[in-house]
């Protein structure tokens, strides 16, 4: 559930970022450039947070 999340999300805040910048640039909307770097962004932030350890770090005394 949390990859279709991640996907939905990254989705649909890429594909408005892409159509309020294409917007105004005065630019044709590309959907499917959105499409794309919404996968891309998903993919890096499941690499991200498969990296970053889930358990606290130890104190140091």
């Amino acid at each position: 559930m949390q990859f279709i999340g991640t996907f939905f999300w990254s989705f649909l805040l890429i594909s408005l970022l892409n159509y309020v910048v294409s917007a105004v640039q005065n630019v044709d909307f590309n959907f499917m450039l959105g499409v794309y770097i919404s996968v891309v962004v998903a993919i890096l932030v499941f690499i991200i947070s498969s990296i970053i350890p889930e358990s606290p770090a130890p104190e140091k005394h």
